[in-house]
């Protein structure tokens, strides 16, 4: 499933990709004014529309209803903006079945340093905030390439329209008792076309992490429940 907003000139190659891995990709195009719904309509993915942007966290929540709607059981996730390889959703379905957790997130960590500086410093101390806020380390908090089984993510309550969507998605896994699972994935630049805007976004995200409870500390890979793996 990727959300999109203005990415006409990525995600046709990005569809492409995607068909070698998966049946059914659903597109979001989250008010866009470029041609990036005709474009992911022409390379087969199934097209959802937004009339106005709304934000990342209000493409999730469309494209994994409309998933769910379609009797999918499980969801990848990913960027519309060519960051993402579709050559490392073997990786997650691998941790996934391996697990049972019903969340795997790719963590960019591995190779930090080619993230553009601002972002990465963001990304490192929100990773460090949450981690502490949860009780577990959490390597890369903002990374939007994910396994999601679609069973647990139905039961849990997860409200965010906009970029704190990934952080609030961790935090009802964990909070609600479920096993979390990091991958290393491949690093891809984003370019001139990311969609975050540092302090506005990193603002809205301080105060949704101000209203988070604290987790008690303990040892998810001991203590939590594990959902039904992906079919082979």
């Amino acid at each position: 499933m990727v959300p999109c907003f203005n990415e006409a000139a990525t995600i046709g190659k990005v569809v492409g990709g995607l068909r070698a891995f998966l049946s059914r990709i659903i597109v979001v195009d989250d008010g866009s004014t470029d041609s990036t719904a005709t474009t992911a309509a022409k390379e087969g993915a199934v097209v959802a529309r937004h009339a106005r942007n709304q934000g990342k966290g209000a493409a999730l929540q469309t494209g994994l209803a409309a998933a769910i709607d379609a009797g999918a059981e499980w969801a990848v996730l990913l960027d519309g903006d060519g960051q993402h390889k579709p050559e490392d959703i073997p990786t997650l379905l691998a941790r996934a079945r391996h697990t049972g957790a019903p969340l795997v997130v790719g963590s960019r960590m591995h190779d930090k340093r080619s993230i553009p500086w601002l972002r990465r410093q963001i990304n490192q101390g929100m990773s460090r905030a949450l981690s502490h806020r949860l009780g577990r380390y959490l390597p890369d908090t903002q990374c939007g390439f994910r396994w999601v089984d679609l069973r647990v993510w139905r039961s849990l309550s997860i409200r965010s329209r906009h970029f704190e969507i990934e952080s609030e998605m961790l935090a009802a896994f964990i909070l609600a008792g479920w096993r979390v699972e990091f991958v290393p994935i491949q690093v891809v630049g984003r370019g001139p076309s990311s969609r975050i805007r540092p302090f506005r976004d990193t603002w809205r995200w301080l105060q949704w992490w101000a209203s988070l409870p604290t987790a008690v500390s303990f040892d998810l890979r001991e203590s939590v429940p594990a959902a039904h793996p992906p079919p082979p």
